[in-house]
């Protein structure tokens, strides 16, 4: 018996046809293998109130209903026949003075419900009648609303708000980024923070989350490009095609991201492996100086460190890397990578850096100028960026995976610092100052 699970739609039908039988909640309960108290329960927590009359008789439960000879200021008023006795009449509930409630003795012991009432027909008083339907949309309604709300304290919601405001709404970090570093601290599960924030329980606002306001997209217009025939043998579908021919080859996309038009913008190579990121700022947007930077790294770090780091590049057909071959080769003419175009207009195709992207606009909104900044601002802004903990890499940093991979005299030349975890600031104010 009580096997412990919550009753269902077709075992509330069964207590509706059991009570219609007159039969005992224990007689029902052992159809049902449950405890009767486990049926009385039910139907006292389920049951709907109905103000009914019967047939041919209209809803009157006044006490005085059969012997009431008085007539007042109610009855002065009725629409309806002046002459009309008590009983039929529905108004006096209302509003004579007179009116005292009758209430079925009948209700107040099992089964409490006026299901399979012998006098159910001819009945005028309330009626509590156990509905199966009603009854179940009743309990899945209360289980909802169980499920639902915060259990929090006041001293709770103060401690987040000591530990959260600095971090989210002053320093740009995500909950994620701030849970796994305080998970000891916050004492609630992530899932959990977002509902808190988003119920406007603390300081923290959805305003304050990175990813809660998103805007849309402006098209870039077209520009002249150096080769206008730089993407035969490097459209996407020969990408696809080299990729699948050499499938433990990494792949490292580029981007350039503008400030102002016609003025500063960076150059953001993404290592897709390790979602390491590092820009370089250009005075122009054109393609020579995309050119020099690959030369200037190919110089310094070797020819064989370059083609670890760079087997495959993937970039968009914007004029700056319409000069593939002076990437591709060195000065004398040897090949030290391979490089590919996604489709016009299809970001998603080089996805990982375009999201990489958002944590530069969030230092550095779009339309602001690079201008004002050194490459040494640039580098700052994006050591926090790679100090920033990724969920895809199980909650490490891109800076600690990408020096695992290649080291951190390698990190240290694109002049990528670690930064700890609270110290992180995601925000304008990073470079504000500077």
């Amino acid at each position: 018996m009580a096997n412990q699970k919550h009753l269902t739609a077709l075992d509330r039908i069964t207590i509706e046809n059991g009570l219609k039988n007159n039969d005992s909640f224990k007689a029902i309960a052992k159809k049902l293998d449950k405890d009767c108290t486990t049926i009385s329960k039910e139907v006292k927590n389920n049951l709907s109130v109905r103000k009914t009359g019967a047939f041919g008789r209209s809803f009157n439960n006044c006490l005085y209903r059969y012997t009431c000879k008085e007539r007042n200021s109610a009855c002065d008023n009725c629409p309806v026949m002046k002459s009309q006795l008590c009983r039929s009449c529905t108004r006096c509930i209302y509003e004579c003075g007179s009116y005292v409630e009758e209430i079925c003795p009948r209700l107040s012991k099992p089964p409490y419900v006026c299901n399979g009432c012998p006098d159910m027909k001819k009945c005028t008083l309330t009626k509590h009648i156990y509905y199966a339907l009603e009854a179940n949309k009743k309990y899945e309604e209360r289980l909802s609303e169980s499920r639902r709300g915060i259990i929090i304290t006041q001293d709770e919601i103060n401690h987040l708000n000591e530990l959260l405001y600095p971090l989210i709404a002053q320093q740009g970090q995500s909950i994620h980024h701030v849970y796994i570093h305080h998970k000891n601290e916050i004492m609630f599960s992530e899932k959990t923070l977002y509902k808190i924030i988003d119920a406007g329980i603390l300081k923290v606002r959805n305003i304050d989350l990175p990813r809660q306001v998103t805007y849309k997209k402006r098209k870039k217009p077209s520009r002249y490009k150096i080769d206008s025939k730089c993407m035969d043998g490097r459209r996407y579908e020969d990408f696809k095609n080299f990729i699948e021919e050499n499938p433990d080859m990494p792949v490292v996309q580029i981007d350039t991201v503008e400030g102002t038009k016609g003025g500063a913008c960076l150059l953001t190579v993404h290592f897709t492996v390790s979602t390491f990121m590092i820009a370089f700022r250009r005075e122009y947007n054109d393609a020579q100086s995309v050119i020099d930077i690959f030369n200037d790294i190919y110089n310094h770090l070797g020819r064989d460190m370059f083609m670890k780091l760079f087997p495959v590049i993937l970039t968009d057909n914007g004029p700056e890397f319409s000069n593939p071959e002076a990437i591709e080769f060195d000065e004398d003419g040897n090949r030290r990578t391979y490089m590919f175009y996604c489709h016009p207009s299809s970001p998603f195709e080089k996805g990982d850096c375009e999201v990489n992207h958002e944590f530069i606009r969030r230092i550095a909104p779009k339309g602001k100028p690079f201008d004002p900044y050194t490459q040494k601002d640039i580098n700052l802004m994006m050591s926090h960026i790679n100090s920033y903990a990724r969920p895809k890499l199980n909650d490490k940093t891109p800076l600690f995976v990408f020096a695992l991979l290649f080291s951190k005299e390698v990190a240290r030349y694109f002049g990528i610092e670690h930064i700890d975890p609270d110290k992180i600031n995601l925000t304008q104010s990073l470079l504000s100052q500077r």
